[in-house]
């Protein structure tokens, strides 16, 4: 299973969302996180993320004569390269995108449902905006964008620290501006 077939999966992906920040979990801590999923469907996609090198055991612990498996993410196994992006066709696109929101939409409902979720003191945002760009201006954008995301992509889970799930879409949505 390649990269793209891989962590294309709604499922997976929050796995590999909930092993981020260098976090370690079992796979019943996992099932705690996505409280949606079958216990059966968690152990499935962990196997299959693991069997695929996005995850490893971290460790193995023997509980009541089974053994049980911590695992972390390895996050340079966690992307899709620019190859396969580049070879991906326009369905391709349209269904990793619909993967993409399926996932958004499961997390953030996870998130509403909890007791103390607090849209408000959490600073939830959910804003767009149609903005005019010349090529230049997208690239300046996206390295903008990159400026300020990238320093925290390393940031581990540490006491004190709440995960955010950030997705930032950007996509031309008509045609070019009369001239």
């Amino acid at each position: 299973m390649d990269s793209l077939e891989l962590l294309a999966h709604p499922v997976r992906l929050r796995i590999v969302h909930a092993l981020s920040g260098k976090r370690t979990q079992t796979t019943a801590q996992l099932c705690a996180r996505l409280p949606d999923v079958s216990k059966a469907t968690v152990y499935r996609h962990v196997d299959l993320l693991a069997g695929g090198g996005v995850l490893e055991v971290a460790a193995e612990h023997r509980v009541r004569g089974a053994v049980e498996r911590t695992y972390r993410l390895r996050p340079e196994r966690a992307t899709i390269d620019a190859d396969a992006v580049a070879a991906a066709k326009p369905e391709d696109h349209r269904e990793v995108f619909a993967l993409a929101m399926v996932t958004l939409l499961a997390e953030f409902n996870t998130y509403l449902d909890r007791e103390d979720a607090d849209p408000v003191a959490d600073l939830v945002g959910y804003r767009q905006h149609a903005v005019w760009l010349d090529r230049e201006e997208v690239g300046s954008l996206i390295d903008g964008l990159r400026a300020a995301i990238l320093p925290h992509l390393s940031n581990a889970a540490t006491p004190g620290r709440t995960q955010y799930l950030l997705s930032p879409i950007l996509f031309p949505a008509g045609g070019q501006a009369d001239t």
